[in-house]
């Protein structure tokens, strides 16, 4: 049973430590929690700045649904980052609703914001409790955006590109194979999900701030459309994104076609083990702590309707920290009063845009948005 009101569940990783550090910064006790307790301790102690600070404990756990529901009891939240989520989700989600705790992640797969929208949503709203999966830069910050874009009524169609300096991480590399491998992405056409063509390549598109154009993915679909696909503002909704180095951009589709054509026939078992094989041989190693010259953000939305026309453009860096932090925050407003929304919902749905903004600003890792508006 946890003794602390916030559980960091994947606390080992890359971004699960992040959330720890802005835990730390905001005051909340948490238990890190993760398969493997000599890791946690030795994440903590290595790559938490202050954890010296903090009020927090290691927590040891299986992954089963009875496991972590004995540990989430007496905690209010969940900031999970185990995945793949659609994978490693359900039992998190499931036991998160046996122990009476709000549920975050950070994924951006978009089979498993449907299936929570789908699957859990409706048991989450009658509980009270908040099921927030997606809150991470990739996707949260170009929500805010979008939200800014829409403040200007008769809009209707969202045209948003996410870009990102720095490396993958370990899991994330896992993660994009899997997605890719075992379901497909989606865009919002009339409030209705249409599939990406698979074999399309790379999309060329046009980024402020430079010349050169971007290369730029599906990427997965990403959370954007299953947050609006209710939302009555809003019938059509496409979402492309990418890193800036060009190169890593050009080897993408080539590795992800690879490892999809190598496991077609696999068995589901056989097939993620070799997916994780593959995933190893392209990123096995921590990428190095973010470094605000060079892992800069952009996030750009074109909103549009019938007469009217906006453009919102949010520059930032570190978008590591950036889901370190949203995530750290939703905890720590959870803790004090309810969200917006509860059930099924974004980070904007349930926190505010302009609250999540000013955060994000108040950090200094974004900078003051760019929105231009056609009257």
């Amino acid at each position: 049973m946890a003794t602390k009101p916030v559980v960091v569940y994947g606390a080992s990783g890359y971004t699960g430590r992040l959330i720890c550090e802005y835990l730390r910064e905001y005051n909340v006790p948490f238990v890190a929690a993760g398969r493997d307790a000599g890791k946690l301790k030795q994440s903590m102690q290595e790559n938490v700045a202050g954890i010296e600070t903090a009020d927090y404990e290691i927590a040891e756990v299986t992954h089963d649904v009875k496991s972590l529901t004995e540990l989430f009891s007496g905690a209010s939240v969940v900031c999970n980052t185990v995945g793949p989520f659609s994978v490693y989700g359900p039992e998190v989600a499931e036991a998160c609703l046996a122990a009476g705790t709000h549920y975050l992640d950070t994924t951006g797969e978009q089979d498993w914001m449907i299936t929570c929208d789908e699957k859990y949503g409706a048991d989450f709203a009658a509980a009270g409790l908040l099921l927030a999966p997606g809150i991470a830069q990739m996707y949260t910050t170009g929500e805010i955006a979008a939200e800014l874009c829409l403040e200007k009524p008769g809009l209707d169609t969202l045209d948003i590109a996410v870009f990102w300096g720095g490396s993958p991480t370990i899991a994330s590399t896992l993660t994009i194979l899997v997605n890719a491998a075992t379901s497909g992405a989606f865009r919002l056409e009339q409030n209705r999900y249409e599939a990406w063509d698979p074999e399309a390549g790379l999309y060329q598109l046009v980024l402020p701030g430079q010349h050169e154009l971007a290369l730029a993915l599906p990427w997965g679909g990403t959370s954007h459309p299953v947050w609006y696909r209710r939302d009555p503002r809003v019938a059509n909704v496409k979402v492309l994104g990418g890193v800036f180095n060009r190169a890593l951009m050009n080897g993408v589709p080539q590795i992800v076609s690879a490892a999809v054509e190598a496991t077609k026939d696999m068995a589901p078992d056989e097939r993620y083990a070799a997916l994780t094989a593959t995933a190893a041989q392209v990123m096995n190693v921590m990428p190095p702590r973010e470094n605000p010259r060079l892992n800069k953000s952009v996030d750009s939305v074109h909103a549009s309707g019938p007469l009217g026309r906006a453009h919102c453009v949010i520059y930032g860096n570190s978008n590591y920290k950036q889901t370190g932090l949203m995530q750290a925050y939703a905890a720590y407003h959870l803790l004090q009063q309810p969200p917006r929304r509860v059930g099924f919902a974004s980070g904007c749905q349930a926190f505010g845009h302009r609250e999540l903004l000013g955060v994000l600003e108040s950090f200094g890792l974004v900078r003051e948005p760019t929105v231009t508006v056609e009257r």
